[in-house]
């Protein structure tokens, strides 16, 4: 009889070993971790999350902007989908943070909000922690991402939905678009960095009519991250349609434009009137339409909201897989630091850094992939003679910029994760640190929200099937913005070979 029951124990314990591995991957526990590091950096009675803490938890900062606002409220959808907190705790995390955003002081007529605030007691801040002066700044770009964070609580809380939307409702996106601004190719119509409500020093353009200074600078360039303002306003009809085409994929293959990163290669053509220039680069063999400064966090963050690459099969669903292999290429075969996953993030040896892959980058002295600043110069044809072969020396990986490559490189991702917390001991007990230097073995020993947040939203998206894209988007959102991506067709080869999607680690 017992010879009999044997192989039934075995075969139950098998089955039954199953869940629980099942239940323990270890994205859920990255989340689990991540979210403590959001509770940590809350304050209980405002629902404003800080701007970041130390790596033990222990005192968090004491500022905070839009941008980490809206980041704590998606997280706390992804934490209630993954059973990390229940739906009345996140019921009432998010409603917290809403009544205080709805008494937060803000620029009326445009309904945006300034970009630091004290998230113990909402004040606005003129004056950093640090004993920085600052004059408040509306920011088109962190307005955006709280607008996204609102949206997403609109389609996710129903108890919530008035008091997220009365908020959303009043930023009006258009306060921000300069239909007169000119890009070097010829378009017309860009928005803005921001403006001031008061004259600040430096650079500033004085608009009487709506009583108050823009940044002097607009937004250009189609693979950045404002591109999620310019979503926002094109769906709720304060930006036209045309906004989307009149930014850039690469400034123009010409001498003029010699100082960009490389050469590009494209065609000309036109989506609604407007003339686009379908520029690429080429990098190891990888042909990929670049961001500023070849970061993932520009390239891929809209992605956790938008779905880019579904929505543009031809545009964005080359890019995306493009931009990941190119990023994981660097990493391993180009730089050969073993692992990979750059963009802006804490500096390991203080501060905070700009880091990407120089070469994916349409800046020539952009984004370092290491701390010296090891540069990359492919030339610009016969305008402009190669530099000397690129030396990289002690890289800085980000964690957050490998999980925003996990719709296009799971198990690489998986496999450079798992790498950097166990080989790096780049983990805390708010999840994966910020950034670390690898061969150095340098930790960045603090959690930035932004960064979290974003490790909050990719996850949520694997683990629960796009929550946070399904709660995002809206039928009025889906109509006004998808048959622009849908339209286009990048300079990306469609099925060009990226061998290292194919499980390469």
């Amino acid at each position: 009889m017992r010879r009999l029951l044997a192989p039934l124990v075995s075969l139950v314990l098998i089955l039954t070993a199953a869940v629980p591995a099942q239940a323990a991957d270890p994205l859920r526990t990255y989340a689990k971790d991540t979210w403590k590091s959001l509770v940590a950096m809350t304050d209980p009675a405002t629902g404003l999350v800080a701007d970041n803490i130390p790596g033990d938890l222990s005192a968090p900062a004491a500022y905070t902007s839009p941008t980490n606002i809206g980041g704590y409220m998606w997280s706390a959808l992804v934490a209630r989908s993954l059973g990390i907190v229940s739906p009345k705790e996140a019921e009432r995390r998010v409603g917290r943070t809403l009544d205080t955003l709805a008494a937060l002081k803000h620029h009326d007529k445009s309904g945006m909000f300034y970009n630091w605030y004290d998230p113990h007691t909402g004040a606005v801040l003129t004056v950093l922690p640090d004993g920085t002066q600052v004059t408040p700044f509306l920011s088109s770009v962190d307005n955006g991402w709280l607008a996204a964070g609102l949206q997403v609580i609109e389609g996710s809380f129903p108890s919530l939905r008035a008091k997220a939307a009365a908020i959303r409702s009043r930023m009006n996106f258009g306060f921000y678009f300069n239909p007169a601004a000119t890009s070097p190719i010829g378009t017309r119509g860009l928005i803005r960095g921001g403006f001031w409500d008061t004259q600040p020093p430096g650079c500033s353009v004085a608009s009487p009519e709506q009583a108050v200074w823009f940044t002097c600078n607009h937004y250009d360039i189609t693979v950045t991250e404002p591109r999620m303002a310019t979503y926002l306003g094109i769906a709720e009809g304060h930006i036209p349609a045309t906004a989307y085409f009149d930014t850039m994929r690469t400034l123009p293959d010409n001498c003029d434009y010699s100082w960009q990163e490389m050469q590009p290669q494209g065609f000309t053509t036109t989506h609604l009137g407007r003339q686009v220039y379908e520029g690429s680069y080429r990098y190891r063999g990888i042909t990929f339409v670049p961001s500023w400064g070849g970061d993932m966090f520009e390239a891929l963050m809209p992605d956790l909201f938008v779905p880019e690459a579904q929505w543009g099969p031809r545009s964005w669903g080359r890019n995306h897989p493009a931009t990941v292999a190119a990023q994981i290429e660097h990493g391993l075969a180009d730089a050969r630091y073993g692992y990979w996953g750059f963009s802006p993030a804490s500096n390991p040896f203080g501060g905070y850094g700009v880091y990407g892959v120089d070469a994916m980058g349409m800046d020539t002295d952009g984004y370092p992939s290491d701390i010296e600043g090891g540069k990359y110069d492919a030339g610009f044809g016969d305008c402009r003679p190669a530099g000397p072969p690129a030396v990289y020396g002690d890289g800085v990986v980000t964690p957050h910029a490998a999980f925003l490559a996990l719709p296009y490189a799971p198990g690489p991702a998986r496999a450079n994760l798992s790498r950097i917390k166990s080989d790096l001991r780049a983990y805390g007990p708010g999840g994966f640190y910020d950034a670390v230097a690898v061969r150095s073995g340098t930790v960045a020993q603090r959690y930035l929200s932004l960064d979290q947040s974003m490790i909050m939203g990719a996850i949520g998206n694997v683990l629960a099937r796009d929550v946070v894209k399904k709660a995002f988007v809206t039928p009025g959102f889906e109509r006004a913005v998808r048959p622009l991506l849908a339209r286009e067709t990048f300079n990306v080869p469609a099925g060009q070979k990226l061998p290292q999607l194919g499980g390469r680690s």
